[in-house]
């Protein structure tokens, strides 16, 4: 590729990822997923800015120019592995049969804005209950802590949200409001399902994104769950992929925790 070809869709692709990372920090959206490509963008539109000076630089001896290469193979390398754990990702995201029996089905939390599920948690709401119209005696319970600024906790603000939009459904309800954390929601929901005197090994549904499906199916294996159903909703364009990222890295991170 010619210099001028490097220079240009350096350029373009920086100004997508940092427009797109702008809007939804706009938006009072943080996390990995976003802030990862608001820099990397940046460094791609200062590439194309200054791209004499950095050709300059690495042709200065061959030390720099054998850096200059191994730091665009890593940075190639780590997005071809973030491109296959998206395919990792889109071949996972596959609900289990909704008809199969379930004693319990647990609702993860997502956040929460202006005591309001988060779009990407109406999501889950509204799969969790699609799916129990279908399991009605099932016991749900909606997981989720106090969110940053929030004053009423996630699994507050997830029942509201239930039962003002889907009042014909009317499972029993618990809420698991102290968790930050899926690993959390998992560990303190096995108090509740004691309290219903249903067992770790009976058939517990797993209501959460497609992303994080894979990963909290893990979890909740690797913390005794033994039939584990899963549920999968879909993720809100505008911030899918962003979520993906963020999801990669905490993949890593539970695989380091030993979270699974």
């Amino acid at each position: 590729m010619s210099g001028f070809y490097k220079r240009l869709s350096s350029g373009i692709v920086g100004l997508v990822l940092s427009a797109d990372s702008l809007w939804l920090l706009s938006q009072d959206k943080i996390h990995l997923g976003i802030l990862l490509p608001l820099v990397i963008g940046i460094f791609l539109i200062i590439y194309a800015l200054f791209f004499p000076y950095f050709q300059q630089w690495q042709q200065q001896s061959r030390l720099c120019s054998n850096l200059w290469k191994w730091l665009w193979a890593g940075f190639f390398a780590w997005i071809a592995s973030v491109l296959i754990f998206f395919g990792y990702i889109q071949c996972n995201i596959n609900s289990d049969n909704t008809q199969q029996p379930t004693k319990a089905i647990l609702v993860l939390g997502s956040g929460s804005e202006n005591n309001k599920p988060s779009p990407t948690l109406q999501k889950r709401l509204d799969a969790a209950a699609e799916y129990a119209q279908f399991h009605p005696k099932a016991l749900i319970i909606m997981t989720g802590g106090l969110s940053f600024k929030e004053k009423t906790t996630e699994a507050e603000i997830m029942q509201a949200y239930f039962k003002q939009t889907y009042p014909a459904v009317r499972n029993p309800i618990e809420l698991e409001a102290q968790s930050t954390s899926t690993e959390l929601n998992l560990l303190n929901s096995k108090k509740i399902l004691n309290q219903h005197q249903i067992n770790l090994n009976d058939p517990i549904t797993i209501v959460t994104s497609d992303f994080h499906s894979i990963r909290a199916r893990a979890i909740a294996k690797h913390q005794g769950y033994t039939q584990v159903i899963s549920i999968s909703a879909e993720t809100p364009l505008y911030i899918r992929y962003n979520s993906w990222l963020r999801e990669y890295f905490a993949f890593l991170s539970g695989w380091l925790l030993n979270e699974y």
